[in-house]
């Protein structure tokens, strides 16, 4: 992202857009290309391309709409639409033209002729987000690798004003040189990233797997849905929670106490959006891991918007990408507090069953949500009987207080005791040789939180 002048070199334009970013917004012509049969969802489309682009630094000066069923192949829209874009650049001297969809790299050095400034397009304007907002080593080298392999394909419009220079016979021109060079070093930049994140991603696995059996939750939802709100309002860890898109690019974990004997771990996650440019959702694997090892996903859904179902859509997709489309899954329709359509929201919870409404700014149903947490950790909790000596206060005192007594009996001088117990629990219990643990065949149950990916009738 940054100024262009549109007669300038490159090397000028690279100083112009340094100048600029310093200076304030950067002026842009928003290009809006919805399809006819989605023109419904054109001002949703409109308004999260605004807020993308605030996030990015950019003032849109004007919105240029085009309607087609089938895109261009060298340009995307049609040569009509470029004339209108191009006297809106001039008429508002904007610096760039942003697409909400992703270009080819030939679309782009052909728009780019055609318009006389810089075009980005939309995958390359979510990478520039997560750039901007990247804070930790991991995120850094996830947000390079992504950028690396998207630009990859795009070093030749780097190098496009040395075309002009020709070599001599059977010689290749500098800009041609150049060019080579720089993809092999971009090759080896991209190995060395891949390499570095598979280091951070095993040893995130090995400090999953060497936590204690507390079962593992993960919050998931679009950009903005509110999840870290939730997990401040749910554990008072403290996450940064603001009202823009991608404030949380990085895993933030922290404990939070059901019951007198439950405790589960709590992960914070980056938000997803529609379209997510697959190379970052490969580049962020590490990150996710979070999400893919997860027992639970709390699925945060914005309930004040328009779009909950695009959204919800947009999120399974990207679990679907990441191998987590199967996990139990509770929807936490947020935001409760703010306007929004009580009938579109209940038809939402019919549709996934187990769902909880809450508002996680002034605190509002995180009771039921914790309650609905719980009936999850209790349904995964096997059934055992317990015999020990009925002389044994403590060890009747630690059962009481660490399971579920379903039924007490006696058989002698034996207390048998009916208990449920999580794996933690169970171990403990069977380096206790003051008693025989026996297992116990589940009751049946029906399980309403598996529902990540329902089958539903539209």
């Amino acid at each position: 992202m940054g100024s262009v002048n549109r007669h300038a070199p490159p090397q000028a334009a690279g100083k112009a857009r340094q100048q600029v970013e310093h200076e304030g917004l950067l002026p842009v012509i928003l290009v809006l290309t919805v399809p006819p049969s989605e023109r419904d969802l054109e001002g949703e489309r409109e308004d999260e391309m605004r807020a993308l682009l605030d996030t990015a630094g950019c003032e849109v000066k004007a919105v240029a709409r085009q309607h087609l069923n089938r895109p261009v192949k060298s340009t995307y829209i049609g040569s009509g639409k470029a004339k209108e874009i191009w006297d809106l650049v001039e008429d508002h001297a904007a610096e760039e033209v942003i697409f909400d969809v992703s270009l080819t790299p030939s679309q782009e050095r052909n728009l780019e002729k055609l318009l006389e400034v810089k075009v980005v397009d939309y995958t390359a304007l979510i990478l520039h987000i997560f750039a901007k907002n990247a804070r930790t080593h991991q995120s850094m080298l996830a947000v390079e690798l992504a950028q690396l392999e998207h630009n990859r394909s795009r070093l030749k419009r780097l190098w496009s004003h040395l075309d002009r220079i020709k070599a001599g016979m059977n010689m290749r021109g500098p800009g041609e040189k150049q060019l080579e060079t720089d993809r092999r070093l971009v090759d080896l930049r991209i190995s060395e990233l891949k390499s570095k994140l598979k280091v951070i991603e095993e040893r995130k696995d090995r400090t999953i797997q060497q936590r204690d059996s507390c079962v593992k939750v993960a919050l998931v939802g679009y950009t903005n849905a509110g999840k870290s709100t939730v997990m401040n309002a749910l554990t008072q860890a403290e996450v940064l929670a603001q009202d823009r898109l991608f404030a949380t690019l990085d895993t933030r974990t922290a404990r939070l106490e059901l019951d007198h004997r439950h405790e589960i771990v709590l992960s914070d996650t980056v938000g997803f959006i529609r379209n997510l440019p697959h190379k970052l959702v490969a580049s962020f694997h590490a990150t996710l891991v979070e999400v893919i090892e997860a027992d639970l996903l709390l699925h945060v859904v914005d309930s004040s918007g328009p779009g909950m179902e695009e959204h919800i859509q947009a999120v399974e997709e990207v679990l679907r990408e990441i191998g987590a489309a199967e996990i139990p899954t509770i929807h936490v329709f947020n935001k409760a507090d703010r306007p929004h359509s009580p009938t579109l929201t209940l038809a939402f919870r019919h549709r996934y069953p187990g769902s909880v409404m809450v508002s996680a700014l002034n605190g509002d149903g995180l009771e039921q949500l914790k309650s609905a947490i719980l009936s999850f950790v209790n349904a995964r909790e096997k059934r055992y009987r317990a015999r020990f000596h009925a002389s044994d206060g403590a060890l009747y005192a630690f059962l009481r207080g660490r399971c579920e007594v379903i039924e007490e009996d006696y058989d002698g001088e034996e207390v048998v005791l009916t208990i449920t117990a999580d794996e933690r629990t169970l171990a403990e219990l069977n380096e206790n040789h003051r008693l025989t643990i026996e297992d116990l065949p589940a009751p049946a149950y029906h399980d309403p939180w598996v529902m990540s990916n329902p089958q539903r009738e539209d």
